[in-house]
């Protein structure tokens, strides 16, 4: 049986609101998939649906083979679905939680303890194992959700924002465990809202209301924006945004830290823009030519996106 994933026309109404709008992707067996957009645009929806938990209003998935529409249930034997709230029991131990999954998903005793060590060698769990749940941080929450759902050794993983609230260091351990599951050939398909991770996988699909806005790899997303990205340091950070804003010839200027991304047609285009600042009084400490960010991707498409549906 396949262990990849198959999306057409997938389609999730709520009365008037259509969450997800004929979604249709490929996701290969053993791959890192990324679904990222921001809050609404339909991401725990889309793993609600591969995970068998609701069932689609139109289209359908097929999840290892396995059809979303017809046999849900069926699903739910190929995959590890961790959400936004896993169910952890805040009373019971590290190890009586991993004990736990382990007997609900009827994992051999005999391969149970080689399975827990591997684990806990991933998420440098093993110490805490007689902590209770409920005394973790946020991020050895997580790392334990993820061994949780990982202790029956799915074929495929959906996981819905799993760093989500995360501290950095814990994002990058649970990271590594991802590649570490691709690695063994585990597909992986997990949404997020953060754009320094969606960099991370193998592919991604970028999400607005439901829609599917731009789907590639990370780095063919990023080398598909026409014209120049420029980066701009100046002296009056936020009257620059405001004035390159509105310049002839920008396409978009966003800030990032203490930069401001400008995104132009053409060299000579921010020659025009940088003439504009200096008449304002404005001074360019330094420019540098940058290749965008898959958030300057990701502005981008959803604002052309945005354009074409209000002419529609």
């Amino acid at each position: 049986m396949p262990s990849g994933i198959e999306i057409k026309e997938l389609t999730r109404e709520f009365g008037d609101v259509t969450a997800v709008n004929r979604l249709t992707l490929s996701v290969a067996p053993g791959e890192l998939f990324g679904l990222v957009g921001p809050d609404g645009a339909g991401k725990t929806t889309t793993l609600r649906i591969l995970a068998g938990v609701l069932k689609p209003t139109s289209g359908d998935a097929l999840v290892g083979g396995v059809s979303v529409a017809a046999d849900p249930e069926g699903v739910k034997h190929r995959i590890a679905y961790m959400s936004q709230r896993f169910g952890l029991y805040a009373d019971l131990t590290v190890r009586e939680n991993i004990d736990f999954y382990a007997d609900l998903y009827r994992v051999p005793p005999r391969e149970r303890r080689a399975r827990i060590e591997r684990l806990y060698q991933f998420s440098n769990l093993g110490p805490f194992e007689k902590r209770l749940a409920g005394q973790l941080s946020g991020g050895m929450k997580q790392k334990l959700s993820l061994s949780c759902a990982l202790i029956h050794q799915p074929e495929i993983l959906l996981l819905d924002e799993p760093t989500f609230g995360v501290d950095p260091i814990s994002r990058r351990d649970l990271w590594f465990i991802l590649h570490e599951m691709v690695h063994q050939g585990v597909t992986v398909f997990v949404s997020t809202a953060y754009m320094d991770e969606a960099e991370r996988c193998d592919h991604v699909a970028m999400l607005e209301k439901g829609s599917i806005v731009a789907l590639d790899t990370p780095t063919a997303l990023q080398e598909s924006l026409g014209g120049a990205m420029i980066a701009v340091r100046v002296d009056k950070i936020r009257p620059a945004l405001d004035l390159l804003s509105h310049a002839g010839g920008v396409h978009r200027a966003a800030l990032f830290g203490d930069t401001i991304h400008v995104s132009v047609g053409s060299k000579a285009d921010w020659e025009s823009a940088a003439s504009a600042l200096a008449a304002a009084g404005i001074a360019v400490l330094d420019t540098q030519d940058v290749l965008p960010s898959l958030e300057d991707v990701f502005i981008e498409r959803v604002s052309a996106w945005t354009r074409e549906h209000a002419v529609a």
